[in-house]
């Protein structure tokens, strides 16, 4: 047998999840399509995705396409939930993009589609909606070609578009077909189908693509050393699920898994993806989606098994550029950290920190921060209030700066002596912990508190803002033995314990950044701007008015008998949503604005 893991792409509202159920439909899983509408899908499984009309987290259905079994990922198109996508990409042997034929090429497209071209998967483009009102599939077609990728060829012509009866019809070229088949599977061409995902149009037509130009999986790689990678987790009835991707060899019920870092954790047990269903099973094999039961350490990006090329293909998408504060009645702030933190589990590129009083998370904009309260209140019961959305910013540390507390003197209570340096390193070079002093002055343990807290602190923002790159040293220990008085039992306030070193080294860490100095810095994205080419000296404008920089501008082809530019250049983070508010109003609704994050630059007042 064969699997194919495919992925359904889309900007929102492109009607990638009506797709999956026409397919599912086609196939003979479902006895009719769900509608995003009546809130029915089989993908949306989240009472809150049924509310809001909108895929949230990535989900998992399996239909038969010929001798091939599909599993296929219908992943968030919103941009806020960039990171669902993000990994689930990772995981995939190929995709289908759809796009609208009356919307055509929107931003979100252009981002899946760069971040399609950068794992090198095959992709299927799926024009949708050709029987809707104003549908142009020619004309966005040619927009593919020309603004995601001229390595595109369709296999087929609409008729009658933009009406009820609207239908795709194959062009005659079996040589062509073959050759792009080819080209298809190793990602260097893509071939372009057109269809409706309401009115069925070109389904069974695509349904026979997917196994025409994708690369599937044979089973016979079950017989190989076992390999999979985590690729998401989520929570059901209170108990932890991970989502795995087998590339290689049999997971089975009971088997004991090494995850790295001294996690040892045993499967109790696995479901499969089956025709639009999970079900319970003894044995993954491989190309199956596995949702395992029992790794209670396990964390997105784990490794079960050997490692294969292909599981570097980790998150590449950019850490979030915005945070809120999360307020909560003083009861319930213990709990609604501990959910957070839960949270942040299944979507690592949120980041949690509690300041004193004040929890910050961060996230991608508004629509997952209204999400999030959503999630917080219905799963957990917890009340939260959030505030606006801010720009997450960090600190860069500029110098060098040392800080020294001797136990029992100048007022330290700790039974415990740390100094510590901290220096400055590169921008991305990360937090790295040396020592200065003997290792064998104290016990390994006292070390180990002392690193896994100087690196907690540095990553919550306990000081101010983030410290994401360091070097700290570790200058001076010392620490009192165990000792009671006598006849007595150990007395730990006569001897060092692992607290005495976490409640210290935060005091010393602090002094010691203070002493270096720090330079409080935000995030900047880089921008493409496609728009009609007569607004271009407003749009121009307009970017640097907000803060942004201008670096390239150029021609882009035409569309629709209107001249294209375009711009590129970097803007503060903290503009890019004053940028796409006021866009449309300048482009008459026609300019597409794509933002990515790119660095951490240090603050510069604007007045």
């Amino acid at each position: 047998m064969s699997y194919l893991n495919l992925g359904i792409v889309a900007h929102v509202d492109a009607g990638k999840t009506s797709l999956t159920e026409r397919l599912l439909h086609h196939a003979g899983v479902i006895d009719r399509p769900g509608s995003v509408d009546r809130g029915d899908t089989t993908t949306d499984s989240l009472a809150l995705e049924r509310e809001r009309g909108i895929t949230i987290r990535a989900s998992v259905a399996s239909f038969p396409a010929g001798d091939v079994t599909v599993n296929v990922l219908d992943t968030p198109g919103h941009p806020d939930f960039i990171a669902e996508v993000d990994r689930s990409l990772a995981v995939l042997d190929g995709a289908v993009l759809v796009l609208s034929a009356v919307e055509g090429v929107q931003a979100q497209t252009l981002v899946l589609m760069r971040a399609l071209q950068r794992l090198r998967l095959p992709v299927i483009v799926f024009i949708n909606k050709i029987d809707r009102r104003g549908a142009r599939p020619e004309a966005v077609a040619d927009a593919v070609a020309r603004r995601l990728s001229p390595d595109v060829l369709p296999v087929q012509r609409v008729v009658a578009a933009g009406t009820p009866s609207a239908r795709a019809v194959s062009l005659p070229d079996d040589g062509l077909r073959a050759w792009l088949a080819g080209e298809s599977r190793r990602g260097a061409a893509h071939p372009v189908l057109f269809g409706s995902a309401v009115t069925g149009a070109g389904v069974p037509e695509l349904t026979a693509a997917l196994g025409r130009y994708l690369p599937a999986v044979d089973t016979d790689q079950s017989a190989a050393a076992r390999s999979g990678v985590v690729f998401a987790i989520d929570r059901e009835g209170g108990r932890k699920r991970s989502f795995v991707r087998m590339r290689s060899g049999a997971l089975q019920v009971r088997d004991k898994l090494d995850l790295g870092h001294g996690r040892a954790e045993r499967v109790t047990g696995l479901s499969v993806a089956h025709r639009g269903a999970l079900e319970p099973r003894r044995t993954a094999e491989a190309g199956q989606i596995a949702v395992v039961h029992g790794l209670s350490t396990a964390r997105v990006g784990d490794v079960v098994g050997r490692a294969l090329p292909g599981d570097e293909r980790a998150s590449q998408f950019p850490p979030p550029s915005y945070e809120t504060v999360v307020g909560v009645a003083p009861g319930d702030r213990g709990r609604l950290y501990a959910a957070l933190t839960e949270l942040a589990e299944q979507d690592p590129l949120i980041r949690v920190r509690r300041r004193g009083e004040e929890i910050t998370v961060s996230l991608y904009g508004e629509v997952q921060r209204e999400v999030l309260a959503a999630v917080l209140q219905r799963e957990y019961a917890v009340d939260a209030r959030f505030g606006e959305v801010r720009t997450a910013r960090q600190e860069r540390i500029v110098g060098t700066g040392h800080a020294l507390e001797v136990k029992k003197q100048d007022g330290n209570e700790f039974l415990a002596t740390i100094g510590l340096r901290v220096e400055p390193v590169l921008p991305g070079s990360g937090v790295t912990f040396e020592l200065e002093c003997e290792r064998g002055s104290m016990p390994p343990a006292f070390f180990d508190a002392v690193e896994d807290t100087v690196r907690r602190e540095l990553a919550r923002g306990s000081l101010r803002w983030p410290i994401p790159d360091a070097r700290v040293v570790m200058t001076h220990s010392g620490y009192a033995p165990r000792q009671s008085h006598m006849h007595q039992k150990f007395n730990k306030a006569m001897s060092s314990t692992g607290a005495d070193f976490r409640g210290l080294t935060p005091r010393v860490l602090a002094a010691a950044v203070r002493r270096a100095g720090t330079v409080v810095c935000e995030p900047v994205h880089r921008f493409v701007i496609e728009m009609p080419d007569d607004v271009a000296g407003s749009v121009t404008s307009l970017v640097g008015r907000l803060g942004g920089v201008p670096t390239e501008s150029g021609a882009g082809g035409v569309a629709g008998g209107v001249g294209i530019a375009v711009v590129r250049g970097e803007i503060p983070a903290g503009s890019v949503a004053a940028l796409q508010r006021d866009l449309p109003g300048l482009t008459h609704g026609e300019g597409v604005c794509q933002t990515v994050h790119d660095r951490f630059e240090p603050v510069v007042d604007r007045g």
